[in-house]
């Protein structure tokens, strides 16, 4: 057997490694990623969701590649899919420095109803130019949510690192 253990704090990742894998019932980085892995895929997935719907409009609407203007349905489609794919980078970073630094369950949750609001902002657009506005203003919120809870655990990680003292554990008794 090889083991590696690296674990500096609450904060960081417990990595062990062995030649075979982990025994059943044993805590491993798995277990500390497996949820903001599941929201990476939906949105991985979700992100070529958005893509056929530029394609199928494209066939629908009959406009070629490389033109990117043409029936007023497909312009906004085409947008919405661009739109997603903008913030789709920012997304992914916050989501796992939020996740691995502050708290994976909590980021998992707030990363699905990223993901879900997406949606409805996609379809919105869809729709009418207007129809994209109150999903865009709560994915944005949510971002900004996500951009919060990574600046967090990164400065409690940082602070406990120097100080042996955790934010998030200070802030916890003192709300108790």
């Amino acid at each position: 057997m090889d083991p590696l253990r690296v674990c500096k704090s609450e904060a960081s990742l417990c990595v062990e490694s062995s030649k075979n894998s982990a025994p059943s019932g044993s805590y491993n980085m798995q277990d500390q990623v497996a949820q903001l892995a599941f929201v990476t895929i939906a949105a991985v997935l979700e992100q070529a969701y958005f893509s056929m719907q530029v394609i199928w409009a494209r066939r629908k609407y009959k406009i070629s590649p490389p033109n990117t203007t043409g029936h007023p349905t497909f312009d906004r489609i085409f947008r919405a899919q661009l739109n997603c794919t903008e913030y789709f980078p920012l997304f992914l970073s916050t989501l796992w420095v939020a996740g691995i630094f502050f708290h994976q369950g909590i980021t998992a949750f707030w990363g699905l109803i990223y993901v879900y609001t997406r949606y409805r902002y996609f379809h919105g657009y869809e729709e009418s130019a207007l129809g994209r506005l109150t999903p865009m203003y709560i994915s944005a919120s949510v971002l900004w949510l996500l951009i919060g809870l990574s600046l967090l655990g990164l400065l409690d990680f940082l602070f406990y690192s120097h100080t042996g003292v955790g934010i998030k554990t200070s802030l916890t008794r003192w709300m108790l």
